[in-house]
């Protein structure tokens, strides 16, 4: 096959079906075109491979040795190449990788902690390596692959990588259940502002956040004493303190001898978003595990906005 470089890879699915019916005007039927496009190809295949391939017989076209020759390894050549352009079908309980996604503390207890779940009776076999995230390097880290998903919020994810909502978040204040100051379920803003408070810094040395900004709006401050690394170690503080604090309405439900409060003024909440690059969006493998995190959000009665894909 010297002049293979030269060859219509096209061609090469005419001369499999010439082979199989012996017959051009089957072949024509099996291609969907006409009788004389299918003799013009086997004039181009002929002169390709320097061989007639087919010769008329009273019952069909004869193969010549040259076309014995090449049936088999043609079939094979033709055989990979639809392994590779035919979508692999996925099937989760037969899965054997690893799924790398960052987030936060808050994501891994609100959103990661009942996905795995859900994975680990699904797909029993997939791994998944669980990083902090660090909102600055997700798009060159996606790019490089070191992570396939990321649990952000539209202000943080890079406008470049696809995304999708996944829920919207509010804000709760919480104490512990035998706090001297706070009775019931509620607190005026006096009380609010006069209590030592307690919030999560992820990078650090931060003692302002959506709180403090609502705050100035109505030109009142609150006494903001302590900045955590993060919820897990801020819902221990409170717990064992008077401190209070503003968290995630989803994450204070999941804590124990903490008691929530309502707000004595509006704090804008947060939408977390699902976001991935563009190398995984078209395999089958990542996009059900896309579909699993979303399902695993509305299981969890997490009432997601409409889902919105760029």
């Amino acid at each position: 096959m010297a002049n293979l470089k030269h060859l219509d890879l096209n061609l090469l699915r005419v001369f499999d079906i010439l082979m199989d019916e012996r017959n051009v005007s089957r072949a024509a039927e099996r291609l969907s075109v006409s009788q004389p496009a299918v003799s013009g190809m086997l004039t181009r295949l002929r002169d390709s491979l320097d061989d007639p391939l087919f010769i008329r017989g009273q019952h069909g076209m004869i193969p010549t040795e040259r076309a014995l020759e090449l049936a088999d390894p043609i079939k094979k050549v033709l055989q990979d190449i639809d392994q590779i352009v035919t979508p692999v079908e996925f099937i989760p309980q037969e899965a054997h990788f690893t799924v790398t996604i960052a987030a936060t503390d808050y994501a891994l207890q609100v959103i990661l902690t009942p996905f795995l779940k859900q994975l680990s009776l699904q797909a029993p076999h997939i791994k998944v390596d669980v990083r902090m995230i660090q909102d600055s390097t997700v798009q060159e880290q996606m790019e490089r692959g070191l992570i396939d998903f990321a649990l952000m919020t539209p202000n943080t994810a890079p406008p470049m990588l696809r995304a999708k909502t996944l829920f919207q978040e509010d804000y709760v204040c919480v104490v512990r259940q035998e706090h001297p100051t706070v009775q019931g379920d509620a607190m005026d803003l006096d009380t609010f502002c006069r209590l030592d408070h307690a919030l999560v810094s992820y990078s650090g040395g931060a003692f302002s956040g959506a709180t403090d900004q609502a705050l100035k709006t109505l030109n009142r401050q609150r006494n903001v004493m302590v900045s955590m690394p993060s919820f897990l170690s801020l819902a221990e503080l409170i717990r064992s303190t008077d401190f209070c604090a503003v968290v995630p309405k989803r994450l204070a439900e999941g804590q124990p001898l903490l008691k929530q409060v309502a707000l004595p003024f509006q704090v804008e909440g947060f939408t977390k978003v699902l976001v991935w690059h563009e190398r995984t969006h078209h395999q089958a493998a990542f996009k059900w595990l896309r579909a699993l995190i979303y399902d695993t959000c509305q299981l969890l009665d997490i009432a997601p906005l409409a889902a919105q894909t760029k």
